[in-house]
């Protein structure tokens, strides 16, 4: 299903390149973490398919409001995630958990399971690459965001900040 559902959202955001990286890069990331911390298959089937449609509300948004917004994304995102995952023959109770992460994935204050927190995670890991963040801001991002240890060493790993302690315990 999954392969079926990210050729729709190919579709979905077509002419929107930018979009196409994203999710395919955060499905990427929700996967890995998802596997390394040992999510069972189910769990793992839901993370993999929200991390695919999580940021579906943008296209809305911008027709919309004229922007692309968290809360904007989170109001519009589950009914057009719904529709489409519906169309494309998910079983009921995993299009509900799917479209409550969709409505829910820039609200930080109450992740309520594994698959939420993953999800957090691996959208974080991209938007810190994608809006060139600064490395204060990765680096608080790291203190405030990141909960498993999978996604932890990733970003560790990808932004350097091993490299940082190791330094500071050098000097």
């Amino acid at each position: 299903m999954s392969n079926d559902l990210f050729m729709e959202m190919v579709r979905y955001d077509s002419g929107y390149p930018k979009q196409i990286q994203h999710l395919t890069k955060v499905h990427a990331y929700a996967r890995w973490i998802g596997q390394q911390e040992h999510l069972p298959p189910d769990g793992q089937h839901i993370l993999e398919t929200a991390a695919l449609v999580h940021d579906i509300g943008i296209k809305e948004s911008l027709l919309r409001y004229g922007d692309s917004s968290g809360r904007h994304q989170e109001e519009l995102g589950p009914d057009i995630a719904r529709a489409m995952l519906q169309k494309l023959g998910y079983a009921p109770d995993v299009i509900d958990r799917v479209c409550y992460l969709v409505g829910h994935h820039h609200t930080y204050g109450q992740v309520d399971g594994l698959d939420y927190r993953i999800l957090i995670e691996a959208d974080f890991l991209v938007n810190l690459y994608e809006d060139s963040c600064s490395h204060e801001a990765i680096r608080h991002a790291y203190e405030t965001m990141f909960r498993t240890a999978s996604g932890k060493a990733l970003c560790r790993a990808m932004f350097r900040l091993e490299d940082e302690k190791e330094e500071e315990t050098h000097v």
